[in-house]
């Protein structure tokens, strides 16, 4: 009966525990532009991770995404996008940056300042990489899409090279603009990321275990 007890006991602390809160901080792609809202890239990553079949706590990931936002854009609303209740955020900017022509030395001292501010606050982070379209030019080019595996590797977080792969330039995963992801594209993006995902959450339950 004593076994029995603490069994039931340990279960019901282990459900009543808080979510693990990951913040997807990001624009169009993970606000889910034109997409019903079950669809959007953080319910749909939510309900795969529930579905992994993952012991520890539920993950809860937040939506931070607001479309048309740059990587300057998202470092300016981070202090209060990121809150103290956080436990991991995924990082998913630059899309607008690389449509826009910006500059690639701005984007890189955004995203840089964004990846110092996290780091200072010991949050597990997930950086997911864009890349910027060829008819730019190959140099433009060049410059923007190594900003991304070279600050995830200076800076020590988890990185996933490109949060359209499998998806950028199919018709059949594109909503009608050819540049947001459709419900089907969603579920691409999610299937290729949710390992990373997965390490970002034991990253963050690590973190929330030694406080």
């Amino acid at each position: 009966m004593l076994l029995a007890g603490a069994a039931a006991t340990g279960a019901t602390a282990q459900t009543a525990a808080p979510p693990l809160r990951i913040v997807a901080l990001g624009d169009s792609l993970v606000a889910g532009y034109g997409l019903p809202p079950g669809d959007s890239f953080p319910v749909r990553l939510e309900k795969a991770l529930a579905a992994n079949g993952r012991s520890g706590p539920r993950v809860e990931i937040v939506n931070a995404g607001v479309s048309g936002d740059t990587v300057t854009d998202g470092l300016a609303r981070l202090d209060w996008a990121i809150g103290d209740d956080v436990d991991g955020v995924i990082v998913e900017l630059g899309a607008n940056d690389a449509l826009r022509g910006i500059d690639p030395a701005v984007t890189r001292k955004a995203l840089d300042a964004i990846l110092k501010s996290l780091a200072a606050r010991g949050l597990p982070v997930l950086l997911a990489g864009m890349q910027a379209p060829p008819n730019l030019g190959p140099e433009y080019k060049q410059a923007f899409d190594r900003i991304f595996p070279e600050l995830a590797a200076a800076y020590d977080v988890l990185f996933f090279p490109f949060f359209l792969d499998g998806v950028a330039a199919e018709r059949n995963l594109n909503q009608a603009d050819g540049m947001h992801p459709n419900g089907k594209g969603v579920g691409v993006i999610v299937e290729r990321i949710l390992p990373k995902v997965e390490e970002l959450v034991g990253r963050a339950a690590a973190r929330r275990d030694a406080k």
